[in-house]
């Protein structure tokens, strides 16, 4: 049976060891760099900026999953060796138009044919488990934020539901396609829209396969800043700067939404399991629609390579 493969650590990525610094100085180190992801601290604003940029295809494939693990145990030791110098965790994409276009559907079609249900039931435990200390706000009294300039679609509209605060560009879109190739979005979207919307709204946006716009979004309560295009950096900014003197207050109230409706890494991994039993269900006919969509992406970022 195929398996997903050991990943090597990306290159280019500073050890703790090399970051020393940050427990002599008091404050973070300026950047992190691995091969699907980039991390900037700006220390006026304390915002750790994150920007996605994978290799291939803008999805989450084993390489991004890995490289985001990494710097998420980077940002936490980080953070604890620095009290106070990171207030604010943003999600974004350097992919122009997308932030991310969901899982890895070329994998998972393998995986399926395969009939490999540990190394769907691995990779999805993999990816929750980065979503999962994303909702938790790594344990540490910060804020996380997703930033939305482009598509987020399956596991990006999921992992953008994970976080404390939305911003979205008004042409950002917002979906989730899996019921278009006969299976269900398995790594949070029905855990966090049941808790945001309620369970029949979560199950009709699940079940519709419908594009949604930031500003319908917006009107549902699910994007919380909608800015103008362009403007989501900036968005990002004057919302910590006119909360900044209340972040005491808006950090404990997130806190104690978690607290009044927690979703736990259990209930995830157990959707995950739920998920990776019924994709081995699908048909070929099924198979074909997934990587058509796959394809469809592929031919995106190529035209975006070429312009």
């Amino acid at each position: 049976m195929a398996h997903i493969g050991h990943i090597a650590p990306s290159a280019g990525r500073l050890s703790w060891e090399e970051l020393a610094g940050v427990t002599r100085e008091g404050t973070p180190p300026t950047s992190l760099t691995y091969a699907n992801l980039q991390g900037e601290f700006d220390a006026a604003s304390g915002i750790w900026w994150a920007r996605m940029a994978p290799l291939g295809r803008p999805s989450f494939t084993s390489g991004l999953l890995h490289d985001i693990g990494e710097m998420h145990r980077e940002l936490t030791r980080m953070m604890q060796a620095a009290p106070g110098a990171v207030r604010h965790v943003v999600l974004g994409s350097s992919v122009p138009g997308i932030y991310n276009l969901g899982g890895d559907l070329a994998l998972f079609a393998r995986l399926i044919r395969a009939g490999d249900l540990e190394g769907l039931r691995r990779y999805g435990h993999v990816a929750v488990e980065a979503i999962h200390r994303n909702h938790t706000a790594f344990g540490l009294p910060v804020t996380t934020i997703a930033l939305i300039q482009g598509d987020a679609l399956g596991g990006g509209f999921e992992c953008a539901l994970a976080h404390d605060v939305i911003v979205a560009e008004r042409s950002a879109k917002f979906g989730l396609p899996e019921v278009l190739f006969n299976l269900f979005p398995g790594m949070g979207a029905y855990s966090f829209l049941s808790r945001r919307i309620g369970r029949q709204a979560a199950e009709r946006m699940i079940l519709s396969g419908k594009v949604y716009g930031a500003a319908e979004l917006h009107e549902m309560g699910l994007v919380d800043v909608l800015a103008e295009d362009g403007q989501g950096e900036d968005a990002v900014r004057e919302y910590t700067e006119r909360t900044g003197r209340r972040f005491n207050a808006h950090r404990a109230l997130f806190e104690t939404r978690r607290r009044v409706e927690p979703v736990t890494l259990h209930e995830l991994r157990h959707v995950v399991d739920g998920w990776a039993e019924a994709a081995l269900n699908l048909g070929e006919g099924d198979l074909r629609k997934m990587l058509r969509l796959a394809g469809a992406q592929d031919r995106r970022i190529a035209g975006l390579a070429a312009g």
